[in-house]
């Protein structure tokens, strides 16, 4: 068995690889032909992989991937009933997962036909755009929330991730929205307690626990709030921000200093600096993020009616 597998592999390495070698060698053009095709297939791999882990897929890959191992055991060792059974697993397999994963294989077959295949491939700024428009959305929440001293603690992730305190809340993964972040922490309400994070432009989770910074160095005045942003923002390169609900006042943390009294567009264009990377068009967000302070607005107007009337 072992001197048939060393004969075929011996073959295969004559016929094929030597061979191979000695077409490059002859033609250097298809030498800059393979460079682009395994860049190509290598991109679309990991692209693949980095969309099915989000999916059930992952799971599938895995087991698809034992699968095959064991097939190519089986053959190597000569188990014949074995191979015969996991071959027939893979052959109609293929059948059965497509219908069990039919949701998947449309919706990636929709994005082929639509222009999210950009997106996909990652050519546009799609992602600096949506950065930004969440970054709107944010500081029009803090204003609000600023105006009728709702304390408020947000926490902005970075390159460096914060699993260990988003696990210590409520998992949400929900979109970014003023409203949502409102009301969050209006006040005796299950989530109000705790800091929102938000990451990959979404809210992540809310109710989280932060660590406290315990430097002496920190003004006695300041709250657990603003102790709490400090400390995250020491212990990683997140940006949390602050909102007093004694004095209504905003504050942001980052990299252990907090900057207090920050206005609206002070503090807008602190966040575009630390979380968008240079070069990018400022005239790429959609309009529609400028209706989004009116309708803020008249939506606290209203709330504000209704608890006169009551």
């Amino acid at each position: 068995m072992i001197e048939n597998f060393g004969k075929t592999f011996t073959n295969f390495y004559e016929n094929n690889i030597l061979g191979y070698i000695e077409t490059l060698y002859n033609y250097p053009i298809k030498l800059v032909l393979l460079i682009i095709d395994i860049t190509l297939v290598t991109f679309l791999i990991y692209k693949l992989l980095k969309v099915a882990k989000k999916t059930r897929v992952w799971q599938l890959l895995k087991g698809i991937a034992l699968l095959l191992i064991a097939m190519w055991l089986s053959s190597l060792f000569e188990l014949r009933i074995l191979n015969t059974i996991l071959s027939s697993i893979m052959t109609y397999g293929v059948i059965i997962l497509i219908v069990i994963f039919q949701p998947e294989l449309r919706r990636g077959l929709e994005q082929l036909g639509t222009n999210k295949i950009s997106k996909f491939f990652g050519f546009d700024q799609d992602i600096q755009s949506k950065v930004k428009e969440n970054i709107y959305k944010i500081v029009i929440a803090t204003t609000e929330m600023a105006k009728t001293k709702t304390g408020a603690l947000i926490v902005l992730e970075r390159e460096i991730k914060i699993k260990d305190i988003i696990d210590t809340g409520i998992v949400m993964d929900s979109e970014i929205s003023p409203q949502l972040l409102v009301n969050i922490f209006v006040p005796n309400t299950p989530l109000h307690d705790g800091a929102v994070i938000i990451g990959d432009n979404k809210i992540k989770a809310a109710a989280c626990m932060l660590p406290l910074a315990s430097d002496k160095d920190i003004a006695k005045e300041l709250g657990t709030r603003h102790r709490a942003a400090i400390g995250i923002s020491k212990e990683s390169d997140s940006i949390a921000i602050v909102v007093s609900e004694e004095t209504g006042k905003i504050s942001l943390a980052k990299d252990g200093t907090l900057i207090a009294d920050l206005k609206e567009e002070a503090l807008k264009k602190i966040l575009i600096k630390n979380m968008i990377t240079q070069g990018f068009d400022k005239n790429t967000v959609p309009k529609k993020i400028s209706n989004l302070k009116n309708k803020i607005k008249i939506e606290t107007k209203e709330e504000k009616k209704n608890e006169e009337g009551h």
